[in-house]
């Protein structure tokens, strides 16, 4: 058994990532175990995930889909959860301090440590789609937590309709869930149709393209990060997503000296699905806690 580190959990719809991270920053223990789901189900599976990495706690970070007031989790429902206090349930069980965010902004502080970068944005392209954003090396939460939802950003009003209601919005057009719906299959079936020449998935996959390029827009617009790194399932597609990002990108440059002059090709950078930026991030909100 290691010394005491930071412990990160990452909470997914099918899995949990835990890391401990030691002072210097690298990971000194990794599990990864299924999610339970129901408000019971995700304290057996967080403090499975605790048991599993060995390591005494000195702080226990969790990322989890949800908005998260207080420490307390709301309608992530995904994860079949409407409400439940998670700080309480598992410091009391833990016996160690515990800190609670959403998993994306928790993703956004792990590219940032990995990439070196106190400015950078993460673009998550997963059953939905939102983004984490760091200034200064601080995550952005907004005035009622909702800085980085800009999956429900309206880009052309007769595409298709998002689950939040609005037409057009960059999840209905790169998110996997919105692609699942259309297709009638996960988005790796529609790239394997596409690559054998189906039009019509070869027609998806170039609206994943156009919204994701939308986020990465809006995004270096608002914010102007150094490095916009794009995570989450369908980034498993890796350079070849990023490359079709990029081509989508030029061709919504093209005649614009403005949009050319900020060369946002350059800034996209995809995280290894490898790379557990999701739980490296949460064991670093564990420093709020001593700050």
């Amino acid at each position: 058994m290691i010394g005491s580190a930071r412990l990160g959990i990452d909470v997914g719809g099918t899995s949990i990532e835990a890391v401990a991270l030691a002072a210097d920053g690298s990971v000194r223990a990794h599990a990864r175990l299924p999610t339970e789901r129901g408000e019971d189900g995700i304290v057996r599976s967080v403090l499975a995930a605790v048991s599993a990495l060995e390591v005494p706690a000195t702080t226990i970070g969790i990322g989890i889909p949800g908005r998260i007031d207080a420490g307390r989790v709301h309608d992530a429902v995904n994860l079949d959860v409407r409400e439940l206090d998670l700080v309480g349930e598992i410091s009391r069980r833990a016996g160690a301090p515990v800190v609670v965010d959403n998993d994306v902004r928790a993703a956004a502080l792990g590219a940032a440590s990995r990439a070196g970068a106190t400015s950078l944005a993460y673009l998550n392209l997963g059953t939905g789609v939102a983004a984490g954003i760091v200034v200064d090396g601080r995550v952005i939460d907004g005035s009622s937590g909702v800085a980085g939802e800009i999956g429900h950003l309206s880009i052309d009003p007769r595409g298709p309709r998002c689950a939040c209601g609005q037409l057009g919005c960059i999840e209905a057009f790169a998110g996997g869930g919105s692609i699942a719906r259309r297709a009638r299959e996960p988005v790796e079936k529609v790239a394997e149709r596409a690559d054998a020449g189906d039009e019509t998935a070869g027609a998806i996959l170039a609206d994943l393209a156009r919204g994701a390029a939308a986020g990465v827009r809006a995004l270096a617009l608002a914010v102007d990060p150094e490095i916009i790194m794009i995570g989450g399932g369908i980034a498993r597609r890796g350079e070849r997503l990023r490359d079709e990002i990029a081509g989508a990108l030029a061709r919504t440059a093209d005649g614009s000296v403005f949009l050319t002059s900020l060369r946002l090709e350059e800034r996209i950078e995809i995280v290894s699905p490898d790379d557990a930026v999701g739980a490296v991030g949460a064991a670093l909100m564990g420093d709020r806690l001593a700050s």
